[in-house]
C-alpha cells in the first residue's frame, strides 16, 4: 500500500467554544483533487488547520509524509501551503510584499530581511500576481487600499509562490465574480499550465457551491465534526448532499 502524503487517524479536538472535531480519520493520497463540502460550523476550516499543524488533536496523530509533525522541519512543513479564509494578509506590507511572504518558509533570514526592506527581488511574486489576474497598478499598495477581490488573489498568489506539494484551500472563491472564479479554480486544479508556473499536484480546497465541483476527483461532506461521507466525484449523488445542507 503507498503511504499517503497526509494523514489523520482517529483525530479529536476540542476548543474553548467546546466545539468537537470527533475521531475523523482521513487519507490523502498524491494527485488527488478534494472538494471539502458542508455548512458553517460543520468542522471544515478545524480540519484545515489540523491538517497543516496549525491545530494539535486532542487525540490521535497527524502525520505528513508518514511523519509526525512534532517531527518535522520548517521546510518539510513548508510543502504544505495554504489559502486561509481570514487570509492573514499583513496590512503593513504591499501586495507583492504579501505574496513574497510564501518564500519565507524556504528561505533564509536575510531573504526576509530584504523582503521587508523592499530590495529584494519580486519577479517571481510578480509572476504569480499576474497569473492570478492581479494588475501591476496594485502590486505596491498596501493591502488596506486595494479591494477584497483583490485581498483574495494575493492569498492565492503568496499560497502558490511557495511551490509546494499540497495545497490546503479555506472558501478560496470569496469575494470572486464568476468569472475570477472560474479563472482560479481551474488553476489550483491543474498542475500544468500555460504560464509554466508550478502548481500544487495535490490540493483540498473547502466550499459552499455545488456547481464549482467539476475538475475535483474526491468529495468529502463534513456535519457536526464528522466525517458524514467520502466517496469519488462520480459516485456523488442528491442523498449524500441531503446529509449535509
Amino acid at each position: 500500500m503507498i503511504n499517503p502524503l497526509l494523514e489523520l487517524k482517529e483525530v479529536s479536538y476540542k476548543n474553548k467554544n467546546n466545539f468537537t472535531l470527533n475521531k475523523v480519520s482521513l487519507r490523502i493520497k498524491s494527485g488527488e483533487k478534494i472538494a471539502l463540502l458542508g455548512k458553517n460550523g460543520s468542522g471544515k476550516s478545524t480540519l484545515i488547520s489540523l491538517l497543516n499543524g496549525t491545530l494539535k488533536p486532542n487525540k490521535g496523530s497527524v502525520k505528513l509524509f508518514n511523519t509526525e509533525f512534532d517531527k518535522l522541519n520548517l521546510y518539510q512543513k513548508s510543502k504544505i501551503s495554504t489559502i486561509w479564509q481570514d487570509l492573514r494578509l499583513i496590512e503593513d506590507l504591499s501586495a507583492e510584499q504579501n505574496v513574497n511572504c510564501g518564500l519565507l518558509g524556504k528561505q533564509s533570514f536575510l531573504f526576509a530581511f530584504k523582503n521587508l526592506l523592499n530590495i529584494s527581488s519580486f519577479n517571481k511574486a510578480h509572476q504569480y500576481m499576474q497569473v492570478c489576474n492581479l494588475k501591476e497598478s496594485i502590486f505596491s499598495k498596501k493591502i488596506g487600499k486595494i479591494s477584497g477581490g483583490q485581498k483574495q488573489r494575493v492569498a492565492i498568489a503568496r499560497s502558490l509562490v511557495q511551490e509546494s506539494d499540497i495545497l490546503l484551500a479555506d472558501e478560496p472563491f470569496n469575494n470572486l465574480d464568476p468569472k475570477l472564479t472560474s479563472n482560479i479554480k481551474n488553476l489550483l486544479l491543474i498542475t500544468k499550465n500555460k504560464n509554466k508556473i508550478k502548481v500544487p499536484n495535490t490540493t483540498l480546497i473547502s466550499m459552499h457551491r455545488l456547481d464549482l465541483l467539476d475538475g475535483f476527483n474526491r468529495i468529502i461532506g463534513m456535519k457536526n465534526g464528522e466525517i458524514l461521507f467520502d466517496l469519488e466525484k462520480t459516485k456523488l449523488k442528491k442523498f449524500h448532499l441531503n446529509k449535509i445542507y
